[in-house]
């Protein structure tokens, strides 16, 4: 496991090397946001500790930043900022736990070995292929059929159809499709999702005797077999 410390004190940062690989971890410092940028481009890890009070970019900017590339792997914050608003502030923008200084380093590695095991259970449910009377999803093979028939899907429609399956014989509402599928709000007005719903269910269910994307009047949407 290979884990990224940005961090500006170099007392810290070294504190938090040494005791990390005396557990087994790779550790790669760095002691500005803008060196971690450069670093996650050319070097994979599979977990970062982000300072929040960087020199330059902060380290809320810059976990805003590796979000909005795509960047996955967990991240702990780790600051001197110890409110409740400065705590939410960093698990909103993209960290997935926080950690306050002064701090044990026997807390922070229990905290990192929990993200690392939590982070590789949703990889192995991620990739565990989807089915559901006869219709069935490989999330890491991206390829869907209804029963001997495979469906050529666009790339939203088949995160619609994995949120679908995930989901089963529960409704769904055009609320929650909005914010899964785009990830973020539209005008809740817009017929995007009814269209995007409408486009799947042909795919689906045209010309099958048991019929199973369902319109529920004023609710939303759910996948379940017959009415």
């Amino acid at each position: 496991m290979n884990i990224l410390v940005v961090e500006d004190d170099s007392v810290i940062s070294t504190f938090i090397r040494d005791g990390l690989k005396e557990h087994g971890y790779g550790v790669a410092r760095c002691q500005s946001a803008e060196e971690a940028l450069n670093k996650v481009v050319v070097e994979p890890f599979d977990l970062a500790i982000v300072d929040i009070m960087l020199p330059g970019m902060n380290g809320l900017d810059l976990v805003k930043n590796l979000r909005g590339q795509g960047v996955s792997f967990p991240i702990l914050f780790l600051s001197a900022r110890k409110t409740v608003d400065d705590k939410v502030s960093g698990l909103r923008i993209g960290g997935d736990d926080y950690l306050t200084k002064p701090f044990s380093f026997n807390e922070l590695l229990a905290r990192v070995e929990v993200l690392l095991r939590r982070n590789q259970s949703a990889q192995t449910l991620v990739s565990e292929p989807l089915n559901f009377h006869g219709l069935s999803f490989d999330p890491s093979r991206k390829l869907a059929w209804r029963g001997d028939r495979k469906l050529s899907l666009q790339p939203r429609e088949m995160v619609l159809l994995e949120f679908f399956l995930r989901n089963r014989e529960r409704v769904i509402s055009r609320t929650q499709i909005m914010e899964h599928v785009w990830d973020y709000q539209f005008d809740p007005q817009t017929n995007v999702v009814d269209v995007l719903v409408c486009r799947l269910r042909s795919k689906i269910d045209k010309d099958e005797p048991v019929k199973l994307l369902h319109t529920i009047r004023g609710m939303g949407y759910v996948l379940r077999a017959g009415e």
